[in-house]
């Protein structure tokens, strides 16, 4: 090793918990990546911890500190860089066999007194682009970003094990998905169902991912106002909804939603235009005036649907119709999933409940389908498929899990993986989604968190052994994440590109005027 680029040196400690000595003139980062090479392999270590050495007792380093606070004298040590010295916690990440470059979880402490460096890309030549995988990011080592050591990870097995981002809001969870979307529109081995509740994806005012170069062959745009040339508008026939879609998202009380289920055995398809339109006074015996008033108010809320003057029913914000329009619509956008492209639905005009059970009818439509595709052999021939949806706990969360049955969300979460369909969870709160539903989510890619609530949830689901990453992931910068998954030899630091970057590198219509600042 180079003398030059020596960083610390093993002084003690124990495995999972190493101590080294910084070698002056270094300046050592939370989450740096270091190597301890020995014969045949090199081990890759990790700072988790930094913290002051000094061959001086504590009494003496306070008076020293008086005399030079309250006297304004400039006392000097003899040879400081051996008195004071910064001790750094580190811990084993991997261990990389140079013959080979096998990858293998550490089972041993590197030498006594052994000298450290910091990894280089000629370390990270174990990491290798295979086929049919997503771009992350790049190695990162504290804040010093590897550029020439990209993460890729596998498409199929990632989504379809699910996914879990977890961070703060600021933190780059936005940017994070389209840097995820773009490398998805390079194939079409992966479909993908896009709750977009904020439209910032598709890029309707500056960059997005319409400007992918394969975007007119890859990517669906859904939105319910004037929707730009090659879109499409986001209107669903009322038809296309059955009291399931319901489950697990709206509050029902049982009587409620057994007059639901009346309706719609008595009407079938239309029977949410005729419960509408039923006057409560003349409902059935069996369905009281008072609970067909709830129902009928708590639809309206949450669909947005009124009568117009001649007494059809109309919907407020466009996306449901009870005429005409938007028969094909979930077919047309679940076909365009198995064929493996990204569908983004515009929900922003929607609320909460009304975005959700978009998703629900869509999402329930491309479930059962998988679903007879196993059942007659013909899964294997299929894309994997993810739906996508942030605040993932309003509808995997606890609370609603606790108070509801199943929706297909949760029912993704706990058996997609068997039918090659995916969730990716976009959340703030990974505390509050059970702990049964973390485990399921194979693959967390972990942005910057200050709550410690939060940080333990996550730690504790983690498919890594991150008990000693609390520091680490509360220092999380904006675009800077560690990934955790089943996937990667271990817990890798990454720095995720900024998208607007990626778009004036690779995009087909690029214009600069309009891009933000991540």
């Amino acid at each position: 090793m180079d003398e030059f680029s020596i960083a610390g040196q093993v002084v003690g400690g124990k495995f999972g918990d190493i101590i080294i000595r910084q070698k002056s003139g270094n300046d050592l980062e939370i989450g740096d990546l270091m190597v301890s090479e020995e014969n045949g392999s090199f081990l890759i270590l990790q700072v988790f911890s930094l913290e002051y050495g000094s061959q001086i007792q504590d009494r003496m380093q306070q008076m020293m500190s008086g005399v030079n606070l309250e006297q304004g004298s400039d006392a000097q040590f003899y040879e400081p860089e051996f008195v004071n010295y910064v001790l750094a916690r580190i811990k084993p990440l991997a261990r990389v066999y140079n013959e080979n470059c096998e990858v293998k979880i550490p089972k041993s402490l590197p030498s006594f007194f052994n000298k450290l460096r910091l990894i280089t890309k000629d370390d990270l030549k174990f990491l290798q682009k295979e086929k049919d995988s997503i771009f992350v990011g790049y190695i990162r080592s504290g804040s010093k970003v590897i550029k020439e050591a990209e993460v890729w990870l596998p498409a199929e097995d990632v989504f379809s094990h699910h996914v879990l981002i977890p961070a703060t809001t600021g933190r780059g969870k936005s940017n994070l998905v389209k840097t995820i979307l773009w490398h998805v529109l390079d194939s079409n081995k992966v479909g993908a169902l896009v709750l977009d509740a904020h439209d910032e994806y598709f890029g309707r005012i500056g960059v997005g991912l319409k400007d992918h170069p394969r975007a007119k062959d890859n990517l669906v745009y859904y939105t319910p106002s004037n929707p730009p040339v090659g879109a499409n508008r986001l209107t669903i026939n009322l038809q296309s909804i059955r009291p399931e879609h319901f489950e697990g998202i709206v509050d029902f009380s049982d009587a409620q939603f057994q007059a639901i289920r009346t309706y719609h055995w008595k009407s079938k398809d239309g029977w949410l235009t005729t419960l509408m339109l039923t006057d409560p006074d003349s409902a059935t015996d069996q369905i009281a005036a008072s609970t067909m008033s709830v129902i009928q108010r708590k639809m309206r809320l949450i669909l947005g649907l009124t009568k117009d003057e001649e007494g059809h029913l109309v919907s407020k914000h466009e996306v449901f119709d009870s005429a005409t329009k938007g028969f094909t619509t979930v077919d047309d956008i679940v076909q365009d999933i198995e064929q493996g492209k990204v569908v983004i639905l515009d929900t922003s005009r929607l609320g909460d409940e009304a975005e959700l059970i978009v998703g629900n009818i869509i999402a329930s439509k491309l479930f059962e389908k998988y679903k007879a595709y196993k059942a007659v052999g013909e899964l294997a021939r299929k894309p994997v498929v993810t739906v996508i949806i942030e605040e993932a706990p309003r509808v995997i969360g606890v609370d609603v899990l606790t108070r509801n049955n199943d929706n297909i969300y949760a029912t993704i979460a706990k058996e997609g993986r068997k039918f090659k369909v995916g969730l990716m969870a976009i959340t703030q709160l990974s505390s509050v989604i059970p702990r049964t539903i973390l485990a399921n989510m194979n693959t967390k890619i972990i942005l910057g968190n200050e709550m410690k609530q939060e940080r333990e949830a996550i730690i504790q689901s983690a498919s890594q052994d991150l008990s000693e990453d609390d520091k680490n992931i509360a220092s999380l910068d904006k675009g800077e994440a560690i990934i955790s998954s089943i996937f990667v030899p271990f817990a890798m630091p990454v720095k995720i590109p900024l998208f607007e970057d990626i778009v004036k590198e690779k995009g087909s219509k690029v214009r600069p005027e309009k891009t933000k600042v991540f």
